[in-house]
């Protein structure tokens, strides 16, 4: 027993040096950063800009990987099921993290599948309507729906994504009816809005706050308690008579379950770099979307948030079932 005990000893040191070493000099070769959508929506854009940053600090490239499908539950089976090397990792919000275990209860997948690197994002939910749509302002919009019971559609980017979510949301604080369009990410949905064949669409400030500065869709409401900087005209719900309206959310990365510590603490000083950069501020900004806080970099505080929102959503989407 003894000997079997030292064997065992002997194996886990060997086997933490190795580890250990292999830490020391990742990465070694470019990274993958899965993206649950399609290019062109909030968690493609805020991936390519934080990537782009983290770059410089890691010596490797950091290559996007857009795998859209089923709410993003697509992308993080194939994050799930990756190597536990630092090689791939991929970028997850409310929607795609949390609320899609009450959306799709059978994923082969649990939170505890992942570990937590680091927030890198804080963003706001808005409903914005194609630029001829007859209501002007948010009540106008409430009070058409509701003469007007599922006959008004507005586009997300797929059940189980935090556009999704600000829909659900909005939907059940302003007490209205509406035909929810699922889309394989936000980019072609708010195309169709801007198109005209969809009404309208709930987004994140992120990629629809240049369209609404074009005039190319109309802003209603951002769940927000305060106004954006960019879109200082954009009342918040508690403004535009909606203060049960709550849409701000977060992103952040993720790595399969069993990753070094030293690998995600790697990550995680590449991501807090990328951030508090002058250049991510920058884009941020004209994103209307805002860095976390300097207490809020640790990778548990990411994994508090997807405790904290899957039960919020589990209520919120179990509430009118």
């Amino acid at each position: 027993m003894m000997r079997l005990m030292m064997r065992l000893a002997v194996a886990a040191a060997a086997f933490s040096f190795a580890a250990t070493a292999h830490a020391q000099d990742y990465p070694k070769r470019p990274v993958t950063m899965i993206v649950p959508f399609a290019a062109g929506g909030t968690s493609d854009v805020i991936a390519r800009v934080v990537a782009e940053e983290m770059t410089k600090s890691l010596g490797q490239q950091i290559v996007i990987e857009n795998v859209a499908g089923a709410g993003g539950s697509t992308a993080l089976a194939r994050a799930a099921r990756a190597e536990a090397d630092g090689y791939t990792i991929a970028i997850g919000n409310a929607g795609t993290s949390a609320a899609t275990y009450t959306i799709y209860p059978k994923l082969p997948f649990t939170p505890e599948s992942f570990v937590p690197i680091a927030v890198v994002a804080k963003t706001f939910g808005i409903v914005a309507l194609r630029k001829d749509f007859p209501a002007k302002n948010l009540q106008d919009f409430i009070a058409y729906a509701k003469k007007n019971p599922g006959k008004v559609n507005l586009g997300h980017a797929g059940v189980g994504s935090s556009n999704f979510l600000i829909c659900k949301s909005f939907a059940q604080a302003a007490g209205i009816d509406v035909t929810m369009v699922g889309y394989r990410g936000a980019a072609p949905a708010l195309t169709d809005a801007i198109g005209g064949q969809i009404d309208g669409v709930c987004d994140s400030a992120a990629s629809v706050s240049q369209a609404i500065d074009d005039k190319l869709v109309r802003g209603v409401v951002v769940g927000s308690t305060v106004r954006l900087a960019t879109l200082p005209d954009l009342p918040t719900s508690a403004e535009a008579g909606l203060p049960d309206f709550e849409a701000q959310g977060w992103n952040g990365l993720f790595a399969p379950k069993g990753t070094p510590p030293a690998i995600i603490a790697k990550l995680n000083a590449a991501a807090k770099a990328a951030v508090e950069s002058e250049a991510v501020k920058k884009r941020f900004h004209d994103l209307s979307t805002v860095a976390p806080d300097a207490s809020e970099h640790v990778s548990e505080v990411l994994g508090q948030l997807v405790t904290r929102d899957v039960e919020k959503y589990r209520k919120l989407l179990e509430e009118k079932k």
